[in-house]
């Protein structure tokens, strides 16, 4: 049977939401289901980084608490948290009472809080903000992203990412560049799906493509097509793979049950199952708290905590805790006072979390100060670029001058 370029393209991969990539997908997945876990030079699997973002700028202040400044609560007369529910980690600074989960983590010294990070000159603007983040620069044009100009870089250029999203969530600009990161909700969105609904339609698709039955073409489109073919039929064997990292994936502590968790509780099936990927990408949204903060923000913290522990926890039974690094941010904090519909407003500076068996554990810098503000927000003395410069140069392996404009002072987030 003759078949056509176009018809060959139509049938393989209609249905899929992968056609979008061109054929640059499957050959995506085939690569990232790699039959061999790969080494880094000391022949030791490859580090992960799992990047969850807080959008909507969390407010560091409730997050990260100086309960011991009296300019704390009166700064905040409705929002301040209680000395007896908070979650102490010294004699100055505490965790909101939601955050049990992390004060675990924290006396697991499995938890770093670099406090005061921003960048100079910060704007309070969502979409500006979070693309200074994305792009790790701040004078725009923001075109690509920190993590898809690393993920080429990577060990040879092998590296991969996944963002793990809810239903239609765009992909971030941090991911933005050369390699393809697809967004994935569950492993059957890396499934390929046929034009025909049925068992058959399916058997006969994969017959035509396994058994190499393109005929009648000439050249160059029989070479696009031998390629696609080649292309499909380790695709096929990919799927295979994926749906049984899904019946087998057991997780050894249970999730709680919301959106982030099972994102998360992705991410470590496909960490487990040695996918290849070297970067996880995940968000959480509903931090732009500027009215009747409390309720919503524990609510937030909660399930932030919760299921960042039981993340940890789950890679920790595992064995994985040493080779993945998880790290949390938000676009900006919030306002020192309240505002007057109990809530706070658009501000700078606001503590990041790392996350791992091999973090320094521990704060990271001062918090900062109560009685020097900018304008009524929090100055930041760390830029952020100096955290994502030390998770590039001693994390991914990849070279932080390579893909960061300037230069930035490296911070001990790692222990020796």
């Amino acid at each position: 049977m003759f078949t056509t370029r176009r018809s060959f393209l139509k049938s393989a991969f209609a249905g899929t939401g992968l056609v979008a990539y061109g054929l640059d997908a499957p050959r995506f997945l085939t690569r990232a289901v790699a039959a061999t876990p790969r080494l880094d030079e000391k022949g030791g699997k490859e580090t992960i980084l799992v990047v969850v973002q807080l959008t909507g700028g969390n407010d560091g202040l409730n997050t990260v608490i100086p309960f011991s400044d009296p300019l704390y609560a009166s700064s905040r007369p409705t929002l301040k948290q209680k000395p007896a529910d908070i979650k102490k980690l010294t004699k100055e600074i505490a965790l909101h009472p939601a955050m049990a989960g992390m004060a675990e983590l924290w006396q697991d010294q499995a938890l770093s809080i670099v406090q005061g990070v921003g960048y100079p000159n910060p704007s309070q603007s969502h979409f500006t903000s979070m693309d200074i983040w994305h792009a790790a620069h701040t004078d725009g044009p923001y075109s690509d992203g920190w993590l898809g100009r690393s993920l080429g870089r990577m060990n040879r250029g092998a590296g991969s990412g996944y963002h793990l999203a809810n239903k239609g969530e765009a992909s971030p600009l941090a991911l933005s560049g050369p390699v393809k990161c697809p967004s994935i909700a569950s492993l059957a969105d890396l499934e390929l799906h046929t034009i025909g609904q049925n068992g058959s339609d399916r058997r006969k698709q994969r017959e035509t493509i396994e058994q190499n039955s393109v005929s009648g073409s000439t050249g160059a489109n029989t070479a696009l097509l031998d390629f696609v073919q080649r292309t499909a039929t380790g695709t096929f064997a990919t799927v295979n793979r994926l749906r049984e990292i899904a019946k087998q994936y057991e997780p050894k502590v249970p999730y709680p049950q919301n959106g982030l968790a099972e994102r998360l509780k992705l991410a470590a099936q496909l960490i487990d199952a040695e996918v290849g990927a070297r970067v996880y990408y995940v968000e959480q949204d509903g931090y732009d708290t500027h009215a009747d903060q409390a309720g919503s923000h524990a609510r937030l913290l909660g399930e932030l905590s919760s299921s960042l522990t039981a993340f940890y926890k789950d890679l920790k039974a595992r064995g994985q805790e040493k080779r993945v690094l998880i790290l949390t941010f938000s676009e900006f904090g919030r306002r020192v006072k309240e505002n007057g519909s109990q809530g706070t407003d658009h501000g700078a500076a606001a503590p990041v979390f790392l996350i791992g068996g091999k973090v320094q554990p521990g704060l990271i810098g001062d918090h900062p100060r109560l009685d020097r503000l900018d304008d009524g927000n929090l100055k930041h003395h760390t830029d952020f670029r100096s955290i994502y410069a030390t998770i590039l140069d001693q994390w991914l392996g990849v070279k932080s001058k390579e893909v960061i404009k300037d230069q930035f002072k490296p911070i001990k987030l790692f222990k020796a």
